[in-house]
């Protein structure tokens, strides 16, 4: 256990708490975590919260979910089945772009006169506005008030506005409103889009790839009075992109207007010169529309569509439907914990950059950053179907259904790749955008075989919360049925007294031990996707005879491949040590000496940025909770006394040098008493892109660690578990909170709960009455409403526990002791370690 976050991590005289705003006080253009915190995006489209007038900036950044270029891996050393194609998110033109200069004098932030200064995004309307008053060299001062939205109603459409007011003087006015091809050409600085590091840092593998190639090949421009049109060809993966502009001027003087296109950018100058009072307002329209393969003729058609439809109705009612669209939002996602405006706009934030990742997706999938960078390449992980899928389910789960789509739509690739490493039914990549392996390092990425059950966990959720019978005949049956085959190929029997069920050779979340044999979470959540596998198809005969025909034909499914997915259910090998009462992470985990965290200088974090694998492998270390993550999504599998014991060991030993553990630690620390970690974990968890705590929120948000921050509210402090379709509660509220609301969508009905210290109560809002538990006793959910009462909070455990691992100086099975260190520096004096001798013989 490191470190945890103390008071308000988060500057406050730039970014003040506001419980439904994100509010920025002062010029801070270029800085790169500001650009991602203040990102629209819409699922389908993002654009980063780079200034209007351009620069400076340190990353530009238009995203379109699913867009990319593909790039051959060279291998140093390659073998069969390594990952061969790489696959990187492209940054899309920019016209965000509305250059503004006033008397000659370009506007730039970085060196403006600026008398006041707004920048805004309100939570309940989706819009990033800026105001701010500027007094030019000549001594005028020009109000300069703009507007930016990435529409949830339409998708492809983006809307923009500037608008100039003189207050004081007269001057010309000059705005050069733009479309930048930024990933072949270099802005005003020199920079390119996805650029890598600057020479001297340290190589990041969770940042993008530099491509080398000219990306976006022009296949034709277009302009007239009002209207742009820009269209390209990806150079390697084919795709083909069309982007289009309307505008429109008002004035209160005489403007005049240039507009040209080229290959690489498209251009309206406008021109005048007002006078005190008067204004200049400029309204643009952006669509984009892409394709795997569509011509881009096709693409400019649909973009003009697109533009028409703004020109049939206004700015102001587009806007209203993005209100009215959030409104319903929030209405079934908002959590509540009154008192701290601080914490309350930090969880808001996080919730309102689900909606910008998940919302319009629409069967893509959802990326690890999202659509606010270009961090990871752009690509889709596990943690969409741990951390994310659940959280829609509960939400929004016509959301939910379309990201499980993407994974359906994906099955033939899953089931290519199972063949290339010689397994039976469907693997599913570890990091992809176009369905193949884009993983390099096989060790972190294709040995970790857990995926298959991630995505198993998420559709069965999804089935068992939402009751969709439909999805789960045709969609959710085929996965599980698939990924079942691949765990009992994968896998194989042994025999020592009684017949076992092992899988080697995988990589469990921990992502600091790799290719391990019996993985806990991996073999907990293998058993899962059998038993899970076998009960679909088996109900399916059951309830549908036509679609269980229809699937055992598709699949080749034979009547005992069910049977034996029970069996390797049954006898699957679950890790367990008698002497210090803990589940193992691995067959020989416990084997290797532990890493003194403690010991460690804070500037060696994270490890994987200052020690060379293998290093990190030989320690008992861990990047991420593992263990204890298979006590959350698996507790029914795990007694209360063996949570604590687990939790108590590995909580020590986890550096959280992953965004996506503090959260786990959150949940399991409250359900097993360690109620101040808890807290503790959460605040580290919540505030991990306003207040940067891993140093890369530049490269994106962290999607996966905002639905964490959904997970430990409800899962944690709310206490909600759910087991096939039973959801039940055990809060547990930290003592500094008055009360904890939340609304769920379970089963078509819409609930809200609200947890106080003494009670826990529950009202229906839409839909049919809900039947839930409380701490074993049964409750049933009407409109009028049901109170249970509470005589506490759960356990209240020392935490003392957590500073220094329990297993020091125990004892394992062969006799040796453990002990804990550090990598030795091979720049120290040399000693002969009779220290360690002598503890052995003591």
């Amino acid at each position: 256990m490191r470190g945890h976050v103390t008071g308000d991590p988060v500057d406050r005289q730039l970014l003040p708490a506001d419980p439904w705003r994100l509010v920025e006080t002062r010029p801070s253009a270029g800085e790169g975590m500001l650009e991602t915190i203040f990102s629209l995006a819409n699922g389908y489209l993002g654009m980063r919260g780079t200034p209007s007038e351009g620069r400076p900036a340190a990353e530009h950044g238009t995203f379109i979910n699913g867009f990319h270029e593909t790039w051959r891996i060279n291998h140093a050393e390659a073998a069969y089945g390594f990952a061969t194609t790489g696959q990187t998110i492209v940054n899309v033109p920019d016209a965000t772009v509305m250059k503004l200069y006033v008397d000659d004098e370009p506007l730039l932030l970085s060196v403006a006169d600026i008398e006041s200064y707004e920048r805004s995004i309100d939570f309940r309307e989706g819009v990033l506005r800026r105001d701010l008053v500027w007094r030019i060299p000549s001594g005028s001062r020009v109000r300069i008030r703009s507007t930016r939205m990435v529409s949830f109603t339409d998708r492809h459409l983006a809307l923009m506005s500037l608008e100039i007011t003189m207050l004081e003087g007269s001057a010309p006015v000059v705005v050069s409103s733009q479309i930048i091809n930024r990933q072949d050409d270099s802005d005003e600085f020199g920079a390119q889009a996805g650029a890598s590091p600057n020479p001297g840092e340290k190589a990041d593998p969770r940042r993008t790839t530099a491509l080398s190639h000219r990306v976006l090949e022009s296949t034709g421009h277009w302009h007239s009075e009002r209207r742009m049109l820009l269209g390209y060809r990806t150079a390697t993966s084919g795709m083909t992109l069309a982007v289009g502009a309307d505008h429109l001027v008002e004035c209160d003087a005489d403007v005049e207007r240039l507009m040209s296109t080229s290959e690489d950018q498209g251009r309206l100058v406008v021109r005048t010169r007002i006078t005190e009072g008067q204004t200049l307002r400029i309204r643009k329209a952006v669509a984009y529309h892409t394709s795997r393969s569509v011509p881009t003729r096709e693409l400019f058609d649909r973009c003009r569509r697109t533009l028409d439809r703004v020109r049939e109705t206004t700015f102001e009612a587009l806007e209203a439907e993005q209100r009215q669209y959030l409104e319903d939002y929030w209405t079934r996602t908002d959590v509540e914990v009154p008192g701290d405006d601080g914490q309350q706009q930090a969880i808001r934030w996080c919730l309102f950059q689900l909606a910008q990742a998940a919302a319009r997706a629409d069967q893509q999938g959802i990326a690890a950053k999202g659509l606010t960078g270009s961090g990871y390449e752009g690509h889709y992980f596990w943690d969409t179907d741990v951390y994310v899928v659940p959280f829609l389910t509960f939400t929004s789960p016509q959301w939910a259904r379309n990201a499980l789509r993407f994974r359906v739509n994906l099955l033939p690739q899953a089931r290519d790749r199972a063949r290339e490493l010689a397994q039976r039914g469907a693997l599913y990549p570890w990091r992809t955008i176009n369905g193949e392996e884009a993983s390099a390092y096989y060790a972190a990425g294709t040995a970790q075989y857990h995926i298959d059950a991630d995505v198993a966990y998420a559709m069965a959720t999804y089935a068992d919360i939402t009751g969709d019978e439909g999805f789960a005949a045709r969609d959710a049956a085929r996965v599980l049925a698939e990924t079942a085959r691949m765990w009992a190929d994968l896998g194989f029997w042994r025999s020592n007294g009684a017949q076992d069920f092992h899988i080697h050779g995988v990589t469990g979340p921990d992502e600091y031990t790799t290719v391990v044999n019996n993985n806990l979470f991996t073999n907990v959540m293998a058993r899962f996707n059998l038993r899970r596998a076998a009960e679909a198809v088996t109900a399916l005969a059951e309830r549908d005879p036509a679609a269980h025909a229809a699937l055992v034909a598709e699949l080749d499914l034979h009547d005992d491949e069910p049977e034996e997915w029970l069996a390797c259910a049954d006898g699957m090998v679950i890790p367990f040590d008698e002497a210090l009462g803990i589940h193992p992470q691995d067959d020989r985990f416990l084997d290797r000496e532990l890493w003194d965290l403690p010991a460690t200088p804070e500037e060696a974090f994270p490890l994987l940025l200052h020690y060379h694998p293998l290093v990190i492998y030989r320690f008992q270390v861990l990047k991420q909770a593992d263990v204890v993550l298979a006590l959350f999504l698996q507790g029914a599998d795990f007694t209360a006394e063996e949570k604590l014991a687990d939790f108590e060991y590995y909580d020590p030993i986890t550096t959280g040098d992953s965004t996506l553990s503090a959260v786990v630690q959150s949940i399991v620390a409250a359900e097993v008493g360690h109620q101040k970690a808890a807290l503790e974990y959460f605040r580290d968890g919540l505030y991990v892109d306003l207040a940067d705590l891993h140093r890369n929120t530049s490269d994106g948000v962290h999607i996966a660690s905002a639905g964490g921050v959904w997970n430990g509210l409800v899962h944690g402090f709310g206490g909600m578990r759910h087991d096939r379709g039973e959801v039940s509660f055990d809060p547990r509220l930290p003592a500094s909170w008055p009360e904890l609301r939340f609304p769920l969508t379970i089963r078509g009905s819409r609930i809200r709960v609200t947890v106080r210290r003494r009670a826990i109560s529950f009202v229906l809002e839409t839909g049919e009455s809900v039947e839930v538990a409380v701490r074993g006793e049964r409750v049933r959910v009407t409109a009028e409403g049901v109170e249970v009462p509470l005589a506490d909070q759960g356990p209240l455990r020392d935490d003392s526990r957590l500073e220094e691992s329990p297993a020091i100086g125990d004892h394992r099975p062969d006799g040796s002791i453990i002990t804990s260190g550090l990598p030795a520096d091979p720049d120290s004096p040399w000693e002969f370690p009779v220290s360690a001798i002598e503890d052995e013989t003591a």
